[in-house]
């Protein structure tokens, strides 16, 4: 990223992101909102334990951009109470589906309990993001499951949740676009 991109990110993270060089670094916590070249961001709630040894502790957070589209853009979380109440007239959601690795601990979502969370939003496009992540090099070989099944069990619980909403299973890097 340059420099000087806007970063809106937890409380407790902006100081972080200042020492790696960030000029234009905002904290945001849950409900707080800023403007970004015309979209109206939200920080929304999030069920994550945040312990990092590179950050202060920070609290969790999801993003609601609202503009010509809204696009929820849930962070690192779990199924919380009010998580209903962000959906409505979503155009897109991102939802986590799994954890570090192979591993799937506190604060995440598995792919079922991501498909209930798509249920509860009603976003006409849901996406599967988070899986595959940070996995350590040459255990793909020995577990490949948490590397390759968590977006197509998404999908098939999707199938059962919340059939009316679109899945788009990405490949890492892979782009898609909003018609």
């Amino acid at each position: 990223f340059r420099r000087d991109v806007p970063m809106l990110v937890p409380p407790g993270a902006g100081a972080f992101f200042e020492r790696q060089g960030f000029v234009a670094v905002s904290e945001l916590a849950a409900g707080e909102s800023r403007q970004v070249k015309g979209v109206a961001v939200t920080a929304t709630e999030a069920t994550h334990p945040v312990k990092r040894r590179s950050v202060a502790e920070t609290e969790a957070i999801g993003f609601l951009a609202g503009g010509a589209r809204r696009v929820y853009f849930a962070g690192d979380t779990d199924l919380f109470d009010g998580m209903e109440a962000l959906g409505g007239g979503l155009d897109l959601a991102l939802l986590p589906i799994w954890g570090w690795g192979p591993n799937l601990g506190a604060g995440h979502l598995t792919p079922e309990r991501a498909a209930r969370a798509a249920a509860l939003l009603e976003p006409r496009i849901a996406v599967p993001i988070h899986w595959g992540t940070l996995y350590p090099a040459g255990l793909s070989r020995l577990r490949p499951r948490p590397l390759r099944l968590p977006p197509h069990e998404f999908a098939a619980r999707m199938r059962e949740h919340a059939p009316q909403v679109e899945v788009r299973v990405l490949a890492p890097g892979e782009a898609t676009a909003l018609s």
